[in-house]
């Protein structure tokens, strides 16, 4: 998988800490004053977490918990939250994840899907990457007959600079396998589209 692991150790904080500080007092304010003493080093460690994902292993996280099952209907888990941040302007995007797929003699713990999405949203990325990823991982790792995911989320990229538009949201899809056909594919839209609540 992309990205290379962070080193995540006192000195790897501490260094981040510095140049945090320094972009600070490059953008105008003084990191001396008491609201911004600590902000370099908080940042630093929010960064540290919200890209934890480099540190982690999709597949071993689905491989932790296969099972061999007599299943071969849609296994669903919708509105999964997620969070990232855009690699263009290392701003956050957020919103859903819907995943679907159809067990070939596999199933997995429905736990280990929403830590697969974190795993590759918790580090720089583009959303339509993060969906073929998600699919990629799923589909390679396990084996199912179909995968299908959807992404639905809201960038501040396009929210708070740019084009500005408060409202706007991106769907982006990837498919595999049954999901190609349109009776399978449209049983899964109609599935994420109901609410059972």
């Amino acid at each position: 998988m992309e990205g290379n692991k962070i080193d995540n150790t006192p000195e790897t904080t501490e260094r981040l800490e510095s140049l945090y500080s320094e972009a600070i007092s490059l953008l105008g304010e003084d990191v001396t004053r008491q609201g911004l003493i600590d902000t370099p080093k908080r940042v630093a460690k929010a960064m540290e977490f919200m890209l934890k994902g480099y540190n982690e292993d999709p597949v071993a996280i689905l491989k932790s918990a296969m099972f061999e099952e007599d299943y071969s209907q849609m296994v669903l888990v919708k509105d999964i939250e997620l969070y990232s941040l855009c690699e263009h302007h290392m701003l956050p995007f957020f919103g859903k994840a819907h995943i679907a797929y159809i067990p070939s003699g596999h199933i997995v713990g429905l736990s280990k899907i929403p830590r697969v999405v974190d795993a590759f949203a918790r580090r720089l990325q583009v959303q339509e990457r993060l969906t073929n990823q998600i699919r990629d991982c799923i589909q390679e790792t396990i084996q199912p007959l179909g995968v299908a995911v959807v992404i639905e989320a809201r960038h501040l990229c396009m929210q708070m600079r740019g084009v500005q538009k408060q409202n706007s949201k991106t769907t982006t899809s990837a498919f595999h396998g049954e999901f190609l056909k349109e009776e399978t594919r449209s049983e899964f839209i109609s599935l994420i589209s109901t609410k059972l609540d």
